[in-house]
């Protein structure tokens, strides 16, 4: 799968990865041998609870290092501002209710729905990527289809 990041998006994964490689893992050695000495380890929930952490840290450095490897990095500064793209803020109109809202398109990463930060791969982002104003679209979402009409990009 490829994600689609800003370089941005890639920086703040490459400093949270070097922080989990150096320091959380450092802290955690830490907390196994204080843990350790507390004696037998089948039965030490100290020690149970810091290999729990060991594992937690790694798995979340291999997710870290999959998404900065398999990342489709996009220059978010020298996009056409005339149509839709990462970073871009338009309002719409959902066709079938009337309903208006400002949305914003972001990256997975930024992706925040209550707040109206829609991710570029989610069905309604993939609808809305490359269009214009006065564009009407069809989205493709897993329960429903409804139709968007974009109505500026601000």
């Amino acid at each position: 799968m490829k994600n689609i990041l800003t370089e941005e998006n890639i920086n703040k994964l490459k400093e949270e990865l070097e922080y989990r490689m150096t320091v959380k893992r450092a802290e955690i050695a830490r907390e196994k041998l204080v843990a350790a000495a507390h004696g037998d380890r089948s039965e030490n929930a100290e020690y149970k609870e810091a290999c729990r952490n060991y594992r937690e840290n790694d798995n979340r450095i291999q997710y870290l290092l999959s998404m900065i490897s398999t990342a489709t990095i996009i220059d978010d500064k020298s996009v056409d501002k005339s149509v839709i793209g990462i970073n871009s803020k338009f309002r719409i109109k959902f066709v079938e209710d009337e309903d208006e809202a400002i949305v914003s398109l972001v990256t997975t990463m930024d992706s925040d729905p209550e707040n109206m930060l829609i991710s570029v791969e989610s069905n309604l982002g993939k609808a809305l990527l490359d269009k214009k104003a006065g564009d009407i679209v069809e989205v493709n979402a897993p329960s429903e289809k409804y139709t968007v009409e974009i109505l500026e990009i601000l």
